[in-house]
This record gives structure tokens, sequence and C-alpha cells, in this order.
């Protein structure tokens, strides 16, 4: 009795002490084995996540801000009578004999330019997505009148259709479908400048020149962009894409 008495007490001592040492910090450099337990499950690959920003890397890396510093605005504004090519089909010439103001223009530049967070959404029937490109400028106009320089903000959001097909290989790709501008999307707004009757004047017959031509003029630059980039995506991206798509699967998961 006495031996199997002592035997329990050791086992206690034991035990204590393993629990002792087990709560003491280990000596520098030496590991610690880590409990076998199950890895952790990894999170799903965000595929619509991963389509947003190859689509607005890609457009940035296609000069889409140069391409919008760029725009011929005094050019378009200045054109006369039909010569104003086909881009607006004559219309700004009957505009601008109409509004006389505008002569008064001596130079716009578009500054700051931006590629703001693109928007996605997936069509009802899942085989094609809907992508929201908005962009935003400032616009610097120098006028004589009292040697004023107006500054106009403009947002405006370009939509572009995209759609998953096979070629005669049988090898799928994104193509662009319709791309235009989003009816209502363009806003104009005056940030700085004069506000004598003159410039209000000039103000409001710009804004109206503006808000026919430039939904156009900003479309013709970016949409030949979007359709580059999806050429030139990852294909590994591409595949999973276009194989949701074809098959009709939830993609999109932001707006």
């Amino acid at each position: 009795m006495f031996q199997i008495g002592g035997l329990i007490v050791f086992c206690g001592l034991l035990t204590q002490t393993t629990a002792l040492l087990d709560a003491l910090p280990l000596p520098l450099g030496q590991a610690q084995s880590l409990p076998l337990t199950p890895a952790l499950a990894s999170s799903p690959t965000d595929g619509a996540g991963s389509l947003i920003s190859a689509l607005s890397n890609g457009l940035l890396s296609e000069g889409l801000l140069d391409s919008l510093t760029n725009l011929p605005l005094l050019d378009i504004l200045k054109t006369e009578g039909g010569n104003s090519g086909a881009l607006i089909g004559g219309l700004l010439g009957r505009l601008t004999s109409m509004i006389p103001l505008l002569d008064n223009i001596l130079d716009v530049k578009v500054t700051n330019p931006q590629l703001l967070e693109l928007g996605l959404v997936q069509s009802p029937d899942g085989h094609r997505l809907y992508l929201t490109i908005p962009l935003g400028v400032v616009l610097n106009v120098k006028t004589p009148l009292v040697g004023s320089l107006l500054k106009l903000a403009v947002k405006l959001n370009i939509t572009a259709e995209i759609l998953a097909v096979r070629n005669e290989q049988g090898r799928i790709h994104l193509v662009l479908g319709d791309c235009t501008h989003s009816p209502g999307s363009l806003e104009l707004s005056l940030l700085d400048g004069v506000g004598s009757l003159p410039i209000q004047n000039l103000v409001d017959s710009l804004t109206g020149v503006l808000t026919k031509v430039l939904p156009d003029l900003v479309q013709h630059q970016v949409c030949p962009l979007v359709n580059s980039v999806l050429a030139n995506l990852d294909m590994t991206l591409v595949h999973d894409t276009a194989d949701k798509l074809i098959h009709g699967l939830t993609f999109v998961i932001k707006v």
C-alpha cells in the first residue's frame, strides 16, 4: 500500500512540475513547437475585385489620364460651321453661331484628371458585365473679360459592356460590347470665377455646349482604351471571368 501511495504522490508532483515548466518562457533562439491544428481555410478568390483592379491599372497604363488632359476642347469650341468634324456632325458650329460669347475664350486647359473607383454589375441573366468608369477633370478657362480665369469641375461616367465569347479555335476571351456615356451622369460646377453678369453668361453658354459635346468626346477617347485593356488582361483572370459569364454564374459583388 505504501508503494502505491508513494507512486501516486510522485506522479502528482511530476504533473505539477511539468505544468510549471510549460509556463516558463523559452530561452532566446529556442523554437517552440506549436500544437498540430488544422490549417485555416484560405479566403475565396475575389474574382470581381481582381477584375476591377486589373481594369483600373490597365486604363491608367494605357494613358487614360493623358487622353483626358489632351482633350481638344479649345479647338472644338472654336470650330465654326460645318468644320466641326464627324465627331459632332456640325452641331457645334450651329451652337457657336448662336452663342457669340464663346468667342471670348482664349484658352481651355484640362487639369487634375482622375479615374475614380470603378463599378461593376452583372446582367440579370449572368452572361455580361457592365463596367462603370467614373472620370473627373477640372477645366481652366481663360477669358479676356476682366482678366478672369474660370475653373469648372467636370464629372462623367462611361459605361462599358463586357462579354465572353469563343473564337474559331474554341478559346474564350473577353470583348467590349456597347460603350457609351451614362445618360445624365455629366456634372458641371463652377469652382472659381468672378460672379459678374458677363462671366455668368459665359459660364451658362459654355455649360450648354459642353453638355452636348463633352460626353461624346470623352467616350471616343475612353472606349478604345477599354478594348485594349481587355485584350491584354492576364489569361488566368480572363478564363475565370469568361467561364463564369458563359455559365451565368454569380460574379459581381461590387457596385
